[in-house]
């Protein structure tokens, strides 16, 4: 939990300082350019959601970001991993920046638009809350696809196969020295000779 925290409070800190530096020094209409046409800050005002998505439902954006914000806390309590903890930490501090945007800018509480600032190439215009949001969401993803648990366990059954690999192979050692003393017993001397006897007392 305590690096969760951490994780969101930088995340948070980074958005809301950038945020205020777009709006003091970046001119809207007049972008500055950073590598040609490719990389630029362009201030623009956002209604809708990362990269510019949903713009027309800004106050369900703002409930969506707020039950965001309650579920990752509430999970926050039983993590064991770090792994996830950083994940959560980045979705956390990102819906916060955003969230803060939507309450308290313009035009009014819970239809506040954000500031995006950063664009790059034909990738829609974002901020740093954006990327946080969509990194930590595909680190959880992967988590989840790796079998790596938010308690830090690993849910991919690789030690309930090792206990019936274990119980195979010894299984096939028993096998194997049932056939050695078959193997043994065929091979006795004794058996042989009495065999060959039975022939000279019939003759006798």
């Amino acid at each position: 939990m305590r690096m969760l925290i951490i994780v969101a409070a930088v995340v948070l800190g980074l958005d809301l300082a950038t945020k205020i530096a777009a709006v003091h020094y970046i001119e809207p209409g007049n972008p500055i350019r950073i590598i040609g046409d490719v990389v630029t800050l362009k201030l623009i005002r956002n209604p809708g959601a990362a990269f510019s998505m949903a713009t027309g439902m800004t106050w369900l954006l703002t409930l969506v970001a707020i039950a965001v914000v309650v579920g990752v806390i509430k999970i926050g309590r039983t993590l064991r991993s770090p792994w996830w903890a950083l994940g959560l930490g980045l979705v956390l501090g990102g819906a916060l920046g955003n969230l803060i945007d939507r309450i308290f800018r313009a035009p009014g509480p819970l239809q506040g638009h954000v500031v995006d600032f950063v664009s790059v190439g034909w990738w829609p215009v974002f901020n740093v809350a954006d990327s946080g949001v969509v990194c930590g969401a595909i680190l959880l993803v992967l988590l989840t696809l790796f079998g790596v648990n938010p308690d830090g366990t690993r849910g991919n059954g690789h030690e309930s196969d090792g206990q019936v690999s274990d119980a195979d192979t010894s299984d096939a050692d028993t096998s194997d020295a049932d056939t050695s003393d078959a193997d043994t017993s065929s091979d006795d001397p004794s058996h042989a000779t009495t065999a060959t006897d039975q022939p000279n007392e019939k003759e006798s």
